[in-house]
């Protein structure tokens, strides 16, 4: 079996049956990280660019790390260190990267819509590491892949993601990804930490932690995104932990499933 996608942008419109290989392949891949020598030749002989404009440590080194322990040839960009700091423009750079005879592409930006350019202007396949407050789909991947390795199914579970989800772009994956699969997918945050019609998704609001807790078999939580300003859309942390936070007591009411 093949995807039948050439860029990963998003899961808004990718296929059930897609993301059932993505998480299968993944599987068959888990088992390298047991070996002694951590590394196959999957991707021998592909040339991979990570395109990072948003700084990210854990992201670009997850991707690094996979792409080496695959036996990719791996290019890393950052704008620290780039033409960009001269002036160049991104089009430019992405032209200059492309006369590498690259395959792929990586790339994180603080606008959304990037990778869909990208798409326009490259002949490599595209893989969003995140993009604006647009999303974040490898990442809903991993959160899937975890869910599915703990409670083994996707099917029918009751996932809430709790938190910062106006600034997140993982939530909104989430939500495409979970529902495709299967999942029934609630949102439980302060009303200034959800975005304007989010109810057009499909997916039930909770303002009440402890009943968030009680009626679901899976929180995902984010972390509030200071560094986008979230701060400013609740009184304070102590506040937003007083009546949004999971903590061991709200836990200690209902068992439930929980990573």
């Amino acid at each position: 079996m093949s995807l039948n996608i050439k860029h990963l942008l998003g899961l808004q419109d990718v296929s059930k049956n897609d993301i059932q290989l993505i998480l299968d392949t993944a599987t068959t891949f888990r088992e390298v990280l047991d070996r002694p020598i951590k590394k196959v030749p999957t991707l021998k002989g592909t040339t991979i660019v990570n395109l990072f404009y948003e700084n990210s440590t854990r992201t670009r080194l997850s991707f690094e790390l996979a792409e080496k322990r695959l036996s990719a040839d791996t290019l890393n960009f950052s704008t620290s260190n780039s033409s960009a700091k001269k002036g160049e423009t991104f089009k430019d750079t992405v032209r200059n990267i492309e006369a590498m005879k690259i395959d792929m592409i990586v790339v994180r930006h603080e606008s959304a819509g990037v990778p869909l350019y990208l798409t326009k202007i490259s002949k490599a396949s595209i893989i969003n590491a995140g993009d604006g407050r647009h999303e974040h789909p490898t990442q809903a991947l991993l959160d899937m892949y975890s869910i599915k390795e703990r409670l083994g199914k996707l099917q029918g579970l009751k996932v809430c993601i709790v938190g910062d989800i106006s600034h997140s772009r993982v939530a909104l994956s989430n939500i495409f990804g979970l529902k495709t699969m299967g999942a029934k997918v609630s949102l439980c945050a302060p009303p200034t930490m959800l975005p304007k019609n989010i109810e057009q998704f499909g997916v039930k609001i909770y303002h009440d932690i402890n009943k968030a807790v009680a009626e679901n078999d899976v929180l995902n939580v984010l972390r509030i995104q200071l560094e986008r300003d979230a701060g400013t859309t609740i009184p304070s942390l102590r506040e937003y932990h007083n009546y949004f936070g999971v903590t061991a007591e709200v836990i200690e009411k209902k068992i439930i499933k929980i990573f």
